[in-house]
């Protein structure tokens, strides 16, 4: 059986930040009320090594009873058996990964555009990312910033949750779950707070969690 769709996705990093490794920041941030933590690494490491820090993430998530989620490695998430994939447009396709994953995976999928969240949506995804909606400065070249107004049209017109992701910050929380958003997905406002976990109890506060 599928967990529901967690309302604050933290994303891990260990290059914008340096004081904790990405387990570290889950069990911070879980212990702080997050439900759901997603590993994204973009460095160059083995499956084996991937595989090994995933699985212990997904130790302390399910402690808590937190959903990890795996950006990009399908292979990863098989083999540490994670419960939840992201997949970007660059990625291994839905239609591949879900024939691969376990049925009780769940899977994200990205959406940069209006047309692109129609398109995603009709996919089996359990979930769209949609983004960057205020831009982002933790990827080297991204999609322009959509908006709270773009966001809006999106959120009425999917049939699929929405996780908005792009500089969401404490101020602008609830201009985006009013804007129809399931949740939102943060990486440098938790993982380079001064307070990792105190930044992610005031994220849970503003979400309802």
């Amino acid at each position: 059986m599928k967990s529901s769709v967690p309302r604050l996705h933290v994303i891990t990093d260990e290059t914008l930040q340096t004081r904790y490794t990405h387990a570290e920041l889950a069990q911070l941030c879980v212990d702080a009320g997050a439900d759901g933590i997603q590993y994204r690494e973009k460095r160059e490491r083995s499956v084996s090594e991937h595989a090994q820090t995933v699985t212990r993430m997904n130790e302390i998530c399910a402690n808590r009873g937190a959903t990890l989620i795996v950006n990009d490695f399908v292979d990863v998430a098989i083999r540490a058996q994670a419960s939840a994939i992201h997949l970007g447009r660059t990625d291994q396709s839905i239609p591949s990964a879900r024939a691969l994953l376990p049925q009780r995976t769940m899977i994200g999928g990205t959406a940069n555009s209006l047309t692109e969240a129609l398109q995603v949506a009709k996919l089996d995804v359990d979930y769209l990312g949609v983004g960057p909606v205020f831009g982002t400065s933790s990827k080297a070249s991204p999609a322009p910033p959509l908006g709270i107004a773009m966001l809006r049209e999106i959120c009425n017109r999917t049939d699929k949750p929405v996780i908005a992701i792009g500089n969401i910050q404490l101020e602008n929380v609830e201009a985006v779950i009013s804007s129809g958003a399931h949740g939102v997905a943060v990486l440098s406002a938790i993982c380079c707070a001064q307070d990792v976990a105190q930044t992610t109890s005031d994220f849970c506060e503003r979400l309802g969690l």
